[in-house]
């Protein structure tokens, strides 16, 4: 066991899935931005954007507890259990591991109401659920800053791309999907 703490196949596994985890949040938060309300269900049923929002972020959930264990699990810094979960209490890096604890608490107690969403009121569930954006951000500058991979552009443009990707999306709700909610209105 000590072998594989100490090689980098640990290492690896804790950037890649970082990686990825980006990845797949980013794309569904993006799902998420773009189904809610607006024009959902003219082309695509609601459904079928719902559930997969759901499961691409069940995925993106797995591999974050990846990314956790192989943070604590390598040698190369030092991150404690409890690190993952208590924010800025990290002897490496206590900012911006802590912004990443952070992100893991959101994005559990998203994970948490969302498992309880039938015993809680629709707006208390929502409000909950809508943190699962702060989450989103806070990882992203924890992503982009943290670690020897940030200083290598192809990194860092993976980052900028998916800010630039959930900017756009946020943007054309309020702009092109938001607008029929708006005239209704009026």
């Amino acid at each position: 066991m000590k072998a594989l703490t100490e090689g980098p196949l640990l290492w690896y596994l804790d950037r890649s899935s970082g990686l990825l985890t980006m990845l797949l949040l980013t794309l569904s938060t993006v799902l998420g931005v773009l189904s809610t309300r607006g024009r959902a269900g003219r082309r695509v049923p609601a459904f079928v954007t719902q559930n997969l929002h759901r499961n691409i972020s069940l995925l993106a959930v797995s591999l974050l507890v990846l990314h956790l264990v192989t943070s604590v699990a390598h040698e190369f810094v030092d991150i404690r259990w409890w690190n993952v979960f208590v924010p800025f209490g990290s002897p490496y890096e206590p900012l911006l591991v802590g912004m990443g604890a952070v992100a893991v608490d959101l994005i559990l107690l998203v994970v948490i109401t969302s498992l309880l969403r039938d015993r809680l009121q629709h707006g208390h569930w929502r409000l909950i659920h809508a943190t699962s954006y702060l989450a989103w951000a806070v990882g992203s500058v924890h992503g982009f800053f943290l670690g020897t991979d940030t200083a290598h552009r192809p990194w860092s443009t993976v980052t900028l791309a998916c800010v630039g990707v959930v900017a756009i999306s946020a943007l054309f709700r309020l702009v092109v999907l938001a607008k029929p909610e708006l005239e209704r209105v009026r």
